[in-house]
């Protein structure tokens, strides 16, 4: 009997942009807190109910920073997001166009076939709507104010976990009720989220206290390490790409420490423990950002199956791969200077079906055809060698296009994993702990690539040089190259040279210095590049456009100067119909 094991490696990469307006503290969309209610109480639930199965998790400060913010606001009672604060609003009969507004805009605005239609009571208010819509904005006045609570309650209701609203006699009850909601019901299911959410950090930290999940980082604000260093490095992948006018961005070494910095300082303060590791904003890496990655103490990080294609093949591309079943599932040591660092690949297409396919199967099926993905892996890896197979993506958005958000696919996935005769589930750091205390031998690898490995761990590559680029492609074409794109990296660039022009003065005090180097952070995150373009839907454009554009004139207010003109046009609009309204895309 062979005592050959696949280590599996599930990673859920958990992130939010930053959603506030810094100067008022307001939220400026819902999605933390919706995420927080429905995916990272569900994702929790699913390790808690299967103590031996174990996954990572990866959250990015920015998120962190958003729960507890939520966390104090239900703490405090003093509400900054408009969404949740109707919920709790006394009289719904008087409101503001503006804030009637903002329910019509946000209540319909999920997965109908998913989210909506499956409720009868719910989808009666959207088909009154409709109506109405169809007679002229007159006509929606005519919806009073208890179809407003009875709307704001369903929207609440079916955003809560299925963990949630099985655990939940409220959520049940209020669901069999189906209408007519008191301000009573609205209260409780108010103090359900509220309960909900103060309870995730607390969860995820017990989980990793008893070593079934390990927690990883992202640099804080989530930006695009390599970009922020060289915007000439997206060329390793896409040669001819046009880049922005701006050469470069001011300073950007020094941002990418700080955002490293800073969210090894959140996850020591949250979880007790340094980082062990890093999943880069959009698994995006260059040789540069993995030194400076190495020099903060990372021991591992991770990016996607076409990055390591790339790096195999070399600078030129040239270089003849053998099938990927040879090269795939083991990590890799890079050398980056004097650090050392070991980086892990996703497989694409596994992770891509999880992420999009498998919503649409029976969910046991769907759990038997994942397994024997991975024991087909295990048949077809090279003789004496252990694979590592790392899943890694969205933990968060791929669930609303699940039935029930995906409960009975993880449930019996989670299950299947227990009881596997061979494949044991783990975490990046268990594996390399695994690897250093194992007595390994040396064998020789594809490529010419050579380092230890056992009967009992898998084989270890050296990568010579790390092509830069993202889990997208391998490229970094979602963030940059394309007209759009490019021009919001002008703005952020022309941005940070007046903010390193103010810094250098001395005209701000302590707080003020500290309030814009927080909005020059928000700034630089990768979600405001990922929107940008008239692939993405109309909506998500105008929303991220609008808020992008926000961040930078608040900056250039916390710096005292006056606020450009040009940030008061639209950079893109949007038009498209991408797969998952875009919040997902597949990695090929």
């Amino acid at each position: 009997m062979t005592d050959k094991k696949l280590h599996l490696i599930l990673c859920w990469h958990m992130h939010q942009p930053d959603y506030r307006n810094l100067t008022t503290g307001e939220y400026m969309l819902p999605w933390t807190y919706l995420h927080a209610m429905k995916d990272y109480s569900d994702m929790a639930y699913h390790l808690e109910s299967h103590p031996q199965a174990k996954s990572v998790f990866n959250f990015v400060p920015v998120l962190l920073d958003q729960l507890e913010d939520y966390s104090r606001q239900f703490e405090e009672g003093k509400l900054r997001d408009p969404l949740l604060a109707l919920l709790d609003e006394k009289d719904l009969n008087n409101l503001s166009s503006v804030r009637r507004g903002l329910i019509f805009d946000s209540c319909f605005r999920s997965n109908h076939t998913k989210m909506i239609d499956p409720y009868p009571a719910y989808k009666r208010l959207s088909d009154l709507y409709k109506h109405h819509e169809l007679n002229g904005e007159a006509s929606l006045d005519f919806l009073s104010g208890q179809y407003m609570a009875d709307l704001l309650v369903w929207y609440h209701l079916v955003w809560c976990g299925e963990s949630v609203r099985r655990g939940s006699e409220l959520v049940v009850n209020l669901m069999a009720k189906g209408s007519h909601f008191t301000l009573a019901d609205r209260r409780q299911l108010f103090d359900l989220i509220g309960k909900t959410i103060r309870g995730l950090i607390p969860r995820y930290r017990s989980l990793a206290d008893s070593g079934q999940i390990e927690i990883s980082t992202t640099p804080h604000y989530h930006p695009i390490v390599p970009l922020l260093i060289d915007f000439k490095v997206a060329r390793e992948s896409m040669p001819g790409v046009v880049l922005p006018e701006a050469t470069c961005y001011p300073g950007g070494l020094k941002r990418a420490s700080f955002h490293i910095t800073s969210a090894i300082e959140s996850h020591r303060d949250r979880f007790g423990v340094a980082p062990q590791g890093i999943w880069p904003a959009e698994g995006g890496v260059s040789q540069a950002a993995a030194t400076v990655f190495a020099e903060h103490g990372c021991r591992w990080m991770a990016s996607g199956e076409s990055v390591l294609v790339n790096s195999l093949r070399g600078l030129d591309g040239n270089q003849p791969l053998p099938s990927r079943m040879d090269y795939l599932y083991r990590p890799y040591r890079l050398a980056t200077g004097d650090h050392e660092i070991v980086s892990f690949f996703r497989d694409d297409r596994l992770s891509d079906k999880i992420g999009f396919e498998y919503a649409k199967w029976f969910g046991r099926d769907a759990v038997d055809n994942f397994i024997d993905e991975l024991e087909e892996i295990w048949r077809h890896t090279p003789e004496g060698e252990s694979p590592v197979v790392s899943v890694i993506l969205d933990g968060e958005n791929a669930w609303e296009y699940y039935p029930y958000n995906g409960y009975y696919f993880l449930s019996e996935m989670y299950d299947a994993l227990e009881s596997h005769p061979f494949i044991r589930s783990t975490t990046f750091k268990d594996y390399l702990d695994g690897c250093v205390e194992s007595n390994g031998m040396q064998v020789q690898l594809p490529l010419g690539l050579v380092e230890n490995a056992s009967t009992t761990s898998p084989a270890m590559g050296k990568l010579p040089y790390l092509v830069a680029g993202s889990w997208v492609y391998g490229t970094f074409s979602t963030w940059i190259g394309e007209p759009a794109k490019n021009r919001a990296w002008d703005l952020l660039c022309t941005a940070k040279q007046n903010f390193d022009l103010v810094m250098g003065s001395g005209r701000l005090d302590k707080q003020e210095v500290e309030l814009a180097h927080k909005q020059l952070a928000d700034c630089e995150g990768s979600d405001w590049f990922w929107w940008f373009g008239d692939y993405n839907p109309q909506h998500s454009v105008e929303s991220f456009d609008k808020l992008y554009r926000d961040n930078l004139a608040n900056l250039y207010r916390l710096l005292k100067l006056p606020i450009p003109e040009q940030l008061g046009k639209p950079i893109s609009h949007g038009g498209g119909s991408p797969e998952a309204g875009g919040a997902m895309r597949r990695a090929a």
